[in-house]
């Protein structure tokens, strides 16, 4: 008997779930509610001047200039110091993770999180990788789970880097540090990765952080000079970026909402950059195949294998090179997993 990849949550542990979206959103929509710092004054010559302190995501303190102490500023301080201790989300989604919703390590949440607060998700940013995997299984009521056939990867592991893969036109409609901060945005200086599209904490190599985006014409690095911020095209990215969704990724810290690739559509393309991986990556091949194979599973088991029929033939379409990586993908994920060469998953 085939072994299955996931579980089902209890209903009480979907319940928390859905109140976790429910508090997130209504926190989220106070656009301070997200920011994380402090207002300062300081005074020079004479003249009394706002600050607002805040940890980037490189873990330094940054100082980024408000304005002049006037009417406009102690507004914005005042509405912020109401909001800054809302109904906390943090035992909401403690509780969520008691009853079996996987969380997300505490430092890449903390990433994240400090991602939405730049704007990220509300310009159109998503969340993709195995973040953005563990945050489907919540939202579709499921726990993944390594069966007898997939103890060799664990492929529900968050792993070591936070992607986010961004539209290359991106804009953050941010004038100064005052309009930035009454849209709930922290300011963005430069992020260090401006050189490539990589972040790196010093403290900690291993942590990385990738900005993405889908392939352009030349292939090169597209620089967001407004943000400071470089992306790297990769190649089939723009089929993940397509009806994407809004789940809530949690941590015992808290929660926010980010926004994900569609399942449908993150396990075809799961399939088709199978094959793109080079041989001292086969880890991470297999974990693609196995995240592509329990969300096929879970289509399956779930009378929506014509959703996942839908993005496979899409890809289909799109050409010789992705036909041939997708069918690839497919012939490998059926030699592990035969049990899903169901006809409504695949067609003909």
């Amino acid at each position: 008997m085939a072994s299955s990849l996931f579980e089902e949550l209890s209903l009480t542990a979907q319940t928390a779930y859905a109140e976790l979206v429910e508090q997130t959103r209504a926190f989220e929509l106070e656009a301070l509610a997200g920011l994380r710092g402090s207002f300062h004054t300081r005074t020079i010559h004479g003249r009394r001047y706002v600050y607002f302190g805040y940890r980037d995501v490189d873990g330094k303190q940054r100082m980024a200039y408000v304005g002049p102490d006037d009417k406009r500023a102690k507004a914005l301080v005042e509405r912020f110091n109401k909001v800054k201790a809302p109904r906390q989300l943090a035992p909401v989604a403690q509780s969520a993770q008691a009853l079996g919703c996987l969380a997300t390590p505490l430092k890449h949440y903390r990433i994240v999180t400090q991602l939405s607060a730049y704007g990220f998700f509300r310009a159109g940013g998503v969340l993709i990788g195995t973040h953005a995997f563990v945050a489907m299984g919540n939202m579709l009521g499921v726990r993944w789970a390594a069966g007898e056939r997939t103890q060799d990867v664990d492929f529900a592991h968050a792993g070591r880097n936070v992607s986010i893969a961004l539209p290359a036109n991106l804009k953050l409609s941010v004038h100064d540090a005052l309009t930035s901060l009454e849209m709930g945005l922290l300011p963005i200086q430069e992020f260090s990765g401006i050189a490539g599209a990589q972040y790196r904490n010093p403290a900690d190599p291993e942590l990385r952080l990738d900005f993405l985006t889908a392939q352009t014409r030349t292939g090169s690095i597209v620089v967001l000079k407004d943000l400071g911020l470089a992306l790297q095209p990769l190649k089939f990215m723009e089929f993940s970026l397509i009806r994407t969704t809004q789940a809530v990724l949690l941590s015992r810290a808290g929660a926010c909402m980010v926004n994900i690739p569609a399942p449908e559509r993150y396990a075809v393309h799961k399939l088709i950059v199978y094959g793109e991986r080079p041989v001292a990556q086969r880890v991470k091949a297999m974990k693609d195949l196995e995240q592509a194979a329990a969300l096929a599973q879970w289509h399956l088991a779930n009378g929506l294998a014509g959703r996942f029929n839908e993005a496979w033939e899409d890809a289909l379409r799109r050409g010789k090179g992705w036909k041939k990586r997708a069918m690839e993908g497919r012939r490998m994920l059926l030699a592990r997993h035969p049990e899903l060469s169901a006809k409504d998953l695949w067609g003909v």
